[in-house]
């Protein structure tokens, strides 16, 4: 489903990760560790083809892709479902049912999201995951602002829905989701920094 041969990705301009190679197949996961500003997220946007890797190859099956960053992404004006309406209808899908409860949604459907506390906001944010109908799934920190219940509504979504449906999911995080996938420690992966230093902490 997803194969990943030698690539390079860079932040402004600069390599920071370089030698990747691993390959996730249908209804598995890959969890990628490192501290901060390793280039976790780097890595993620390119996977997923929001920037162009500087060497290598990024096999997936064509318009099956989604990133979601650890940004909610939700239209604070419109009710809950509402949100969940519109994302739907761009990418031409019935809303499943299942998800309300899988998100602990039912409850919120006619609240404002604006209205909705940052937990409330993430579960609504992720829940966006389960219309778009991509089987590949590049997700960057998506537990933000999640408490233990929520985490683990998320993980089971994720394990028991999403892959055992046949999809696949790069995860970058700090926490232990409590699903069954190997890990990618990236520290060996590091590009030294220059004599200078240099880095567009910008980018970090």
């Amino acid at each position: 489903m997803l194969t990943v041969q030698d690539v390079t990705c860079a932040r402004g301009g600069i390599p920071v990760l370089s030698g990747i190679n691993f390959e996730v197949a249908a209804v598995q996961a890959l969890i990628l560790r490192g501290p901060n500003g390793i280039g976790k997220t780097t890595l993620l946007r390119t996977l997923a083809g929001l920037q162009p890797a500087l060497a290598g190859k990024i096999t997936h099956p064509e318009d099956e892709a989604a990133y979601a960053s650890h940004a909610d992404g939700i239209k604070t004006a419109l009710t809950v479902e509402e949100n969940l309406k519109f994302w739907a209808e761009v990418y031409g899908n019935p809303i499943p049912e299942s998800i309300w409860q899988a998100f602990d949604l039912a409850d919120l459907q006619h609240r404002i999201a604006g209205t909705l506390s940052a937990g409330q906001k993430r579960r609504l944010g992720l829940a966006r995951l389960g219309v778009v109908g991509r089987k590949v799934l590049f997700l960057d920190e998506p537990t933000v602002s999640l408490d233990g219940f929520s985490v683990r509504l998320f993980a089971d979504w994720l394990q028991n829905t999403h892959l055992a449906a046949g999809g696949v999911a790069v995860i970058a995080t700090h926490i232990d989701l409590g699903i069954d996938a190997p890990e990618l420690e990236l520290t060996p992966f590091r590009v030294a920094s220059d004599k200078d230093g240099a880095a567009d902490e910008a980018f970090l």
